[in-house]
């Protein structure tokens, strides 16, 4: 009872925020970075929804060994038959069967007694049994039922077979003490509770679906179920990483096991973000880009002299590359010194006041400073120039709406051309993987912007671009009539910037 289970159900209620929905493949490409993220069961999806489902969950379970399988199933007959012949193949497979136990469910949706409903309930238990020994029983809109009813519910399905049961607070209506309370009843009331393991699954709806599920830990419950990123209904879930990185940063108060390899969170969320493009705030707790980011002056004198004055955790705990010191105008000397020295600047105090005062006039007007910004304060006050190591002599490109994105690009370096040919997801695309090929560079594209800087049909268009390289951040600019060629001279001028600063600092 010392271990806390994790289960994830980021392909089943996750997939259920609107714009989230992922093909067969996605979901089994995410389900196999979940097994190696180590989470205890995966909840598929819902068989009987539709026969996309039906064929993914069957996929996971066939490909997906270690972790439990699990689908979810509705307190009918049909249902608990689709999730059993989906999950069939799985070394390790649960049935999760649900019917909602509140009287605002019982009255408006399913127009039901409490006799009914725990009738539906028990046999729904003893059906799924029948696929397999592993059945999940939950108990919708637990945190709204009444108490005595829940538990006699509880002692029922338990009773009947279950062998895990769940009490979400479905539309995240529950605080904290409150779920304490509910939980710690279950507990007190329920005879054979000792023979299951109680879940719980929280909803976001009032920020406390994270707070909500470490207090039902504490009062007994020993399986979380979260999505990552908090993706889900509404206002989601409770979110995988949140819950792991609170149990790990406080084993004083939660000195529990989980088997998550906390190592490969950052990984998992990326990926999230890539398979159904919804971006996370920048704010968002352990994986939001400001997470492991400094910029106020007092901030970052601290952290440099011990980090853990403003970090409870570290990125690479996660398996994030590193912090970051954000130059800005919150910005104070030390943080710009000790960024000056990585990038090979060290200055007399007369000289560092200058550049300070120039730093401090640059981003006033901007919300960040860049490496390469600091660079050009740097030349303005030493003389040193940035050369040009690549200079774009060629770009073709060979795109359509029935052709594969292609580039072709040709490159002067020191006299000798270089050229490399490359597709893409589109035509930028293409130029910036030719462009990597030659220069032997490989970066992460954080941002790409075009804007027009004249009117007409020969129009200048500026492109301008934001990338990162070992945790430190580059921007590239261009214009031209043609936008693809700025596209890739913006990306050379950034590549050109990193490999001039490699060299300086080695």
């Amino acid at each position: 009872m010392d271990r806390v289970y994790i289960f994830d159900t980021t392909l089943r209620d996750g997939e259920q925020s609107p714009g989230a929905s992922m093909g067969p493949q996605e979901k089994l490409k995410f389900a196999k970075q979940l097994e190696t993220l180590n989470v205890d069961i995966i909840e598929a999806g819902f068989a009987v929804s539709s026969p996309v489902q039906f064929d993914a969950i069957r996929m996971i379970a066939d490909e997906v060994r270690k972790p439990v399988i699990c689908s979810l199933a509705r307190a009918v007959e049909g249902d608990i038959t689709a999730a059993g012949k989906a999950i069939a193949s799985a070394d390790r497979k649960r049935i999760h069967t649900f019917i909602a136990t509140s009287p605002i469910h019982r009255e408006h949706k399913l127009k039901m007694s409490k006799e009914e409903v725990l009738k539906r309930a028990i046999h729904a238990v003893e059906f799924a049994k029948t696929f397999t020994s592993d059945v999940e029983f939950s108990a919708e809109d637990a945190t709204r039922t009444e108490v005595d009813y829940l538990c006699e519910v509880v002692e029922a399905v338990i009773a009947a077979g279950a062998t895990t049961v769940n009490i979400p607070d479905t539309v995240g209506y529950t605080f904290p003490t409150e779920f304490q309370k509910i939980i710690s009843t279950l507990f007190e009331k329920v005879s054979n509770i000792d023979k299951t393991v109680i879940s719980v699954h929280c909803h976001n709806d009032l920020g406390m679906g994270v707070a909500n599920s470490l207090a039902a830990v504490h009062a007994g419950a020993r399986q979380i179920e979260v999505s990552m990123n908090g993706i889900g209904e509404r206002a989601g879930n409770a979110s995988l990483e949140e819950v792991i990185m609170s149990m790990s940063v406080r084993k004083d108060i939660f000195p529990y096991e989980f088997g998550i390899n906390t190592r490969e969170i950052y990984k998992t969320s990326k990926l999230l973000i890539a398979i159904i493009g919804i971006p996370v705030s920048p704010y968002k707790p352990v994986i939001g880009k400001n997470a492991f980011s400094h910029e106020s002056g007092i901030h970052q004198d601290g952290f440099l002299k011990e980090r853990s004055t403003y970090e409870i955790m570290t990125p690479e705990q996660i398996g994030r590359p590193s912090s970051e010191i954000v130059l800005g105008r919150h910005s104070g000397r030390h943080g710009l010194k000790v960024r000056l020295k990585e990038l090979g600047y060290e200055l007399e105090a007369e000289d560092f006041d200058k550049v300070f005062v120039k730093f401090q006039e640059l981003a006033d007007k901007k919300k960040a400073v860049y490496d390469d910004e600091l660079i050009a304060i740097m030349e303005e006050n030493t003389g040193v120039q940035t050369p040009d190591i690549y200079e774009i002599s060629q770009v073709q490109i060979v795109s359509g709406n029935n052709a594969i994105p292609t580039a072709t690009v040709r490159i002067v370096q020191a006299g000798q051309v270089k050229q490399e040919a490359a597709t893409g997801n589109g035509p930028v695309d293409a130029i910036y993987k030719a462009i990597d090929r030659i220069a032997g560079v490989q970066v992460e594209l954080d941002d790409y912007e075009v804007t027009s800087i004249s009117a007409g049909q020969d129009a200048m268009g500026e492109v301008s671009v934001t990338v990162r390289r070992d945790g430190k951040v580059y921007s590239g600019h261009a214009s031209d009539t043609d936008i693809l060629m700025a596209s890739a001279q913006a990306y050379m001028n950034a590549i050109n910037k990193i490999i001039y600063m490699e060299q300086k600092t080695k």
